[in-house]
Order: structure tokens, then C-alpha cells, then sequence
């Protein structure tokens, strides 16, 4: 893929009145040969996202704040043309050299099972469908996850009083498990929110090569949490960094307000918020380290996720001085996967390398 930063992470602000349906669908199809996919946030405008023949796209059942509008999309894009495909019931769009794709599970079609819950079983089908597809199709190599589940907090009686995001992870983990791919912390950088309905929503990218996975030494790994945190670690890397011809790029993580393994700043959404970014500074330090670029937090691209809508101001003023007014940040109202957690930050950013 030959591109650039803008081409390639190109942040395109979408809304129901500039963009009806008609506009909206001209992205799909022959008209965007280069287009791999979107990612859709907003809530009350279904009506407005056509389902373009061919085109993965995700929809983020969540509030956006700050006057952003009742739509915001991501366009991910290619300068060559991308092939669409379907397969595992998972639609997708590739080029050359990386895949993205989007796949959504109901889990009340899903029935309780040897104490699995049903969101456990419906994780762990589509992680294992993601991954047989991949391996079809010749990009085994997971890079990014974005997965979005309703009530991520909610405990489970039935379960032991489970809470969901942990049933999630139980179900992630053991298709990593299955898969064969829980080897030496090399799993991809990814984020989990709660919404408030809709199914099991996960978008991925995946490419031909792996991505080297970053950690933060202010933290210890995800994947390496005590079982204080569920019967299975969350399974994602701080942050990845991925190779294309002439390109590179940084996927962080979401990214929240702890150390080591626990909640600092319980309360205090500002603290929380300040705290986040420092730990994406870490990571990005790392990230210099392992490739020799110079990443700073005015050189990435945002999504911030506020747990309480009322919270926006204060999430706002706090992370206005430490990075640029300029960078793309867009904020959403979405449940973070600890109750305890009132933000959570994600990033990427791209540079040119000069490798072929």
C-alpha cells in the first residue's frame, strides 16, 4: 500500500445533513476503488447508514459530545484498488497488503453452554471466525481490534455474578487459545466499550506481515494482570507498530488512568484523563525506541471516550494542554471496561520510511 498519513488514516468528519444516505453510499463500490472500510459513531442515525454493497463498515451505537454532529466516520483508505470479499460471514475489503473487516454477532443467538454465557460463546465464535478467515485469505497477522458490546459492566448472577467485560474476555482469550496465537505477548493493540445496545461489534485490521507489539513499563502487560482482574487477562498489547512499503504505523491502544495494574484517580475525571495521556507518552517512547521515529502526542490521531456526558468539559480542558488544538480528537460517550474508569484514550498515527 502506497500511501501517506492522510491517505491512509484519513479522519473524514461525516453528518446527516451534508451527508444523506445518497453521498454516504457514492464511498462504496467501483466509485471508491481505494476505500478498505468505515467505522460510523453516532446514535439515532441508522437511518442513515445504507448498507453499501461490499464495504465493511462499522457502526458505534454511541453519543458523540462536543458538538461533533449525529454522525462522525473514519474513512480507512488505500492509493490502490481493494478487493471486497465475504467470508465466515465476515465482510471485508483488502489490497495488497492489508485487510479490514467487520463482523457483528447477536449473542442471544447464542444459548448458555457448560457455564459459558452466551456473550462468552459469541466472542469466542467471532474471534475464531476472524481468524480462520485471515488465515484463508492470507493476512494472518492481527494488528488492530476495535470491539464495542452493550452493558460491558453489568454482572451476571447466572455467572457467578461475572461481570460482562470479563465474560468477553473469556471468550477472546480461549479463541487465542484455540487459534494458537496467545504466543510471547504477540497479540494486537485493541480497545473494548460498552454501548448502550445493539450486538457483539468488532472491526479488525490484519496484515501479511506481524506487527511488533509494544508495552508501558508504567504498566504491567494486559495480558499478564492478576486473576483479580477475571479468569482471563485481557488479550491485547499496549500498542503495535506495522510495516507497509514506505510506510509505517502506530496503533495505541485504548488507553485509561492505571498503574501498574490498578485504577489511579478514582473520581477525578481530569486526573484520569492526565493520567491516560501519560501513559501514552510511555508507549510512545517505546514506539521511538523500537522504530527510531519521533512520535510526540501532537503527532496522533484521537478518539476519547468519556463515561459520563456531563464529564466532556472537564475531559476536554484537561487534555487541551497537552496536545495540539490542530490533531484530529474525536469524543465519545461510551462505558469503559473497569466502573471504576471515567475515560479512556485511543490513538494512531503514520510516517513515511522510505522502506520498499
Amino acid at each position: 500500500m502506497d500511501t501517506t498519513r492522510e491517505d491512509f488514516v484519513g479522519k473524514v468528519p461525516l453528518s446527516l445533513a451534508p451527508c444523506p444516505p445518497a453521498q454516504l453510499a457514492a464511498l462504496g463500490g467501483e466509485r471508491s476503488p481505494g476505500l478498505l472500510g468505515l467505522a460510523c459513531i453516532g446514535i439515532g442515525a441508522s437511518a442513515a447508514l445504507p448498507r453499501i454493497a461490499d464495504l465493511p463498515l462499522q457502526h458505534v451505537a454511541a453519543p458523540l459530545l462536543g458538538g461533533t454532529g449525529a454522525l462522525y466516520g473514519e474513512a480507512w483508505r488505500s492509493r490502490s484498488t481493494c478487493i471486497a470479499g465475504e467470508g465466515q460471514g465476515i465482510r471485508f475489503r483488502a489490497d495488497a497488503n492489508v485487510l479490514y473487516g467487520v463482523v457483528e454477532v447477536v449473542e442471544d443467538s447464542f444459548a448458555a453452554a457448560a457455564g459459558a454465557s452466551p456473550l462468552q460463546r459469541a466472542t469466542e465464535d467471532a474471534y475464531r471466525r476472524i481468524f480462520r478467515l485471515l488465515d484463508a485469505e492470507g493476512f494472518p497477522e492481527l494488528w488492530r481490534v476495535w470491539n464495542y458490546l452493550p452493558a460491558i459492566n453489568a454482572e451476571s448472577p447466572e455467572y457467578g455474578g461475572l461481570e460482562r467485560y470479563r465474560q468477553f474476555n473469556v471468550g477472546r482469550q480461549d479463541a487465542f487459545l484455540g487459534a494458537g496465537r496467545l504466543t510471547g505477548g504477540a497479540v494486537p493493540a485493541a480497545c473494548a466499550l460498552g454501548v448502550a445496545g445493539g450486538p457483539l461489534s468488532i472491526a479488525f485490521l490484519a496484515g501479511r506481515l506481524p506487527a511488533q507489539p509494544l508495552e508501558n513499563p508504567r504498566q504491567i502487560s494486559a495480558w499478564n494482570y492478576p486473576a483479580d482482574y477475571g479468569p482471563r487477562a485481557p488479550t491485547f498489547a499496549r500498542a503495535t507498530l506495522a510495516q507497509l512499503p514506505g510506510q509505517e504505523l502506530l496503533f495505541v491502544s485504548g488507553t485509561a488512568s492505571i498503574v501498574g495494574h490498578r485504577t489511579v484517580h478514582a473520581g477525578d475525571v481530569a486526573g484520569q484523563a492526565r493520567e491516560s495521556l501519560a501513559n501514552i507518552a510511555a508507549v510512545l517512547a517505546e514506539a521511538n525506541k523500537a522504530s527510531g521515529a519521533r512520535y510526540t502526542l501532537d503527532t496522533l490521531d484521537y478518539r476519547v471516550y468519556v463515561r459520563r456526558a456531563g464529564d466532556f468539559d472537564a475531559v476536554r480542558a484537561a487534555l487541551l494542554p497537552l496536545i495540539d488544538e490542530r490533531a484530529a480528537v474525536v469524543y465519545v460517550q461510551a462505558d469503559i471496561c473497569r466502573a471504576d474508569l471515567l475515560v479512556e484514550v485511543e490513538a494512531s498515527a503514520s510516517r513515511a520510511t522510505g522502506r520498499a
